[in-house]
C-alpha cells in the first residue's frame, strides 16, 4: 500500500524532499513508512493513538539518542525528528532471517544496548516499574482458584521480592521496554533494536530474563533450549563486562519471578492495566500471537522453578524457596486440569 507520510518543511530542509513511499506494518499506536529521500531510503515513524503519545515519542527519541553513542551500533541512526507531528526519521536497514542460534548474538547486542546508559542520564528516561502489591494478590488468588495450597511464608517472600526489584543494585541500564522478536533487526553488520516507546532505566537483568521467560511482553513467544540459554546468558554477561568494566549485579531469578507475577504480561499492550488477567486463567484461555495465555503461564511457572534453584544470588540464598514449590505445584495442577496444553514453539516466525 502506497501513501504519503507526514514530512514537514523542517525535515525537508534538513533531509530533502521525500519521493516514493510505502506504508509498513506496525502496531495501532504508530504509523511507519519506507521513504525514498534524495540520498537514501529511510524509515519514517509517527507515534499516534492514546493520551500518552507525546510521552512515548519523547521516550523513543531519548532512548535512540542514548543508544546512538554505542561504539558498535545497536540502533538505526536517528536522522531527524518533528516533535509537533511526533515523527522520527530513521536509517533504513535490511533485515535478514536470523539463524537458529539467534538469541546468542541477540543477548550480546542487548548488553551493548543496556551499557549505553550513564549516571548522568538519570533524568533522561523514567525508571523501570516492577510488579506491585496488586500483582502479588492476583498471583496468590490464582493459586487459590487452582486449589493449590500456598506454603507458609510465600506471601512474605513475594513482598520482599517486590521490594528487591524496586531497588535492584548496580549500574543503571538503558532498557528497551519491549525487546521482542520483531523489534530486533538482524543485519549484515549486526543486530539493531527498534521501537523504544516503552524505554526506561533499570537493571539489565530485567530484560535478560526475557530469554528464560520466553519474551513475556511479546506476541511472538519462543522457548530456547537449555544449551542456547546458557550460551546467551554467558554472551550477555561477557559483553556487559567488556562494555562497562564491571560485573552484572542483581539476581536473575528475582527478575524472572517478577515477570511471573505480572498478569498484564499475558495480553497485548492495549489490554493491559484493565482487568486481573491471572484471574481469568481458571475460566478462560485466549490466543495472543504464537501461544495461548495458559501455555505462556505454564512455561513461566516451570522456568521460575528451574531458574530459582540454579541462579541464586551470590550469597547462595535466593529468598524464593517457597515460590519454587508453589510454582511447581501450580504448573502440575494446570497440566492435570488442561492436559492438552502444548509447549511453546521453539522457532520464531
Amino acid at each position: 500500500m502506497w501513501s504519503r507520510p507526514p514530512f514537514g518543511e523542517e525535515l525537508r530542509a534538513e533531509l530533502g524532499a521525500p519521493g516514493r513511499s510505502r506504508r509498513l506494518g506496525s502496531s495501532p499506536r504508530s504509523r511507519v513508512w519506507r521513504v525514498r529521500l534524495p540520498e537514501a531510503w529511510v524509515v519514517v515513524k509517527q507515534i499516534v493513538g492514546g493520551p500518552d503519545a507525546d510521552a512515548r515519542f519523547a521516550r523513543e527519541v531519548a532512548a535512540l539518542r542514548l543508544a546512538g553513542r554505542a561504539p558498535t551500533p545497536v540502533v538505526p541512526a536517528l536522522l531527524g525528528t518533528d516533535p509537533r507531528e511526533r515523527v522520527l526519521v530513521l536509517e533504513h536497514l535490511e533485515h535478514r532471517r536470523p539463524p537458529s542460534s539467534w538469541i546468542v548474538d541477540y543477548a550480546a547486542a542487548l548488553a551493548r544496548l543496556h551499557a549505553t546508559a550513564r549516571p548522568q542520564d538519570a533524568q533522561s528516561l523514567p525508571r523501570w516499574q516492577g510488579p506491585g502489591e496488586a500483582d502479588i494478590d492476583s498471583f496468590l488468588g490464582l493459586a487459590a482458584a487452582l486449589h493449590v495450597p500456598v506454603p507458609s511464608g510465600v506471601a512474605d517472600e513475594l513482598h520482599r521480592l517486590v521490594e528487591r526489584l524496586g531497588r535492584a543494585p548496580g549500574r543503571q541500564a538503558l532498557l528497551h521496554g519491549d525487546p521482542c522478536p520483531g523489534n530486533d533487526l538482524h543485519t549484515t553488520e549486526g543486530i539493531r533494536f527498534v521501537d523504544f516507546e516503552q524505554a526506561s532505566l533499570g537493571n539489565g537483568l530485567t530484560e535478560l530474563a526475557y530469554l528464560h521467560m520466553s519474551f513475556p511482553t511479546c506476541w511472538c513467544v519462543t522457548a530456547a533450549t537449555a544449551p542456547l540459554l546458557e550460551r546467551a546468558e554467558r554472551a550477555y554477561r561477557e559483553e556487559w563486562r567488556s562494555a562497562t568494566g564491571s560485573e552484572t549485579e542483581g539476581d536473575l531469578a528475582d527478575a524472572c519471578a517478577g515477570w511471573l507475577l505480572r498478569g498484564d504480561a499475558l495480553v497485548e499492550r492495549a489490554h493491559r492495566e484493565s482487568v486481573d488477567h491471572l484471574a481469568r486463567i481458571p475460566h478462560q484461555d485466549w490466543k495472543w500471537g504464537t501461544a495461548t495465555a495458559r501455555q505462556r503461564l505454564v512455561h513461566r511457572l516451570g522456568a521460575v522453578s528451574r531458574l530459582t534453584a540454579s541462579h541464586a544470588s551470590p550469597s547462595g540464598l535466593s529468598g524464593l524457596s517457597g515460590l519454587i514449590g508453589l510454582s511447581g505445584a501450580m504448573r502440575r495442577q494446570m497440566m492435570a486440569r488442561w492436559p492438552g496444553l502444548r509447549p511453546l514453539p521453539v522457532k520464531r516466525p
